[in-house]
């Protein structure tokens, strides 16, 4: 799980949080976080790459969603016997009626 974080949620936090700072125009005096820079760099990838440039954040977006689930489905498929073991226990807690008389006291919620 830690690779998990440094290799996959520490790069889309990093480049998420520096656009939402660039395309707001929170800069903090850094020119990296200003907003022409914002529009600078898509504009040097969309001639890069040949688009239009204002439709590249829509792509990375759907992009890190898309890779958000397969990678969520790897994890998944490695833990699938946690997972299964979990559901049944679920299950079986639901159908003998322990999680129905859980839910009804909330006397001991903290």
């Amino acid at each position: 799980m830690r690779y998990l974080l440094i290799f996959w949620a520490l790069p889309l936090g990093l480049f998420w949080g520096w656009y939402g700072l660039s395309y707001n125009d929170i800069n903090f005096g850094f020119a990296f976080l200003s907003r022409d820079m914002n529009d600078l760099l898509f504009r040097i990838y969309g001639n890069i790459l040949g688009i239009d440039p204002t439709i590249i954040p829509g792509m990375v977006a759907r992009a890190c969603v898309l890779d958000s689930f397969i990678l969520l489905g790897i994890i998944a498929f490695r833990r699938r016997r946690a997972l299964w073991a979990w559901f049944k226990e679920k299950r079986a807690a639901y159908r003998s009626g322990e999680a129905v008389a859980e839910a009804r006291n909330l006397s001991s919620a903290p």
